[in-house]
């Protein structure tokens, strides 16, 4: 129903590709918005935010601004904030598109420890090494159906 909505989303956690973070915002205040959205008590919010931006290796760059940032660590922002209000699927579009191997490599181990606690992560990704090296469950989807569903699966398409 209309009225549910919005309570859905909150078990939602999205990363974009380009990260969208809010330029005139710090990291603290990127990751913080998702929460006050929500409407959620100032002392919750400032736990949970340092909570995540530790989580994600950005304890010490919470006062920093997307601008004063690599392309990796305003990410680990767009995750921190994905995952701030602690929701049961996080949806990633090729979170490791604009990356270096190693920082992608970091970003993969993120997502390794959120599905740990709990979360489901869907990710779109054309990174064939991530992919390989992760060896989770592979849906491939071609002109809209499925084509193949392995559990632990390999990117098995060559480039």
């Amino acid at each position: 129903r209309n009225d549910e909505i919005p309570y859905l989303r909150r078990q939602l956690g999205i990363v974009f590709q380009d990260y969208r973070l809010l330029n005139d915002r710090t990291a603290f205040e990127n990751v913080a918005f998702a929460m006050q959205v929500i409407e959620a008590p100032s002392k919750k919010i400032k736990e949970r935010v340092m909570e995540v931006l530790t989580l994600v290796g950005l304890g010490d760059r919470a006062k920093n601004y997307p601008s004063e940032m690599s392309g990796g660590e305003q990410q680990r922002v767009a995750i921190a904030r994905a995952i701030v209000n602690a929701p049961l699927l996080v949806i990633a579009d090729e979170p490791t598109g604009n990356l270096d191997p190693e920082t992608s490599m970091e970003i993969m181990n993120i997502f390794s420890e959120v599905n740990k606690r709990g979360a489901t992560i869907i990710m779109a990704t054309h990174d064939k090494t991530m992919v390989d090296y992760m060896q989770k469950r592979v849906i491939a989807i071609e002109d809209g159906r499925i084509v193949r569903d392995d559990i632990k699966g390999v990117y098995g398409y060559e480039l």
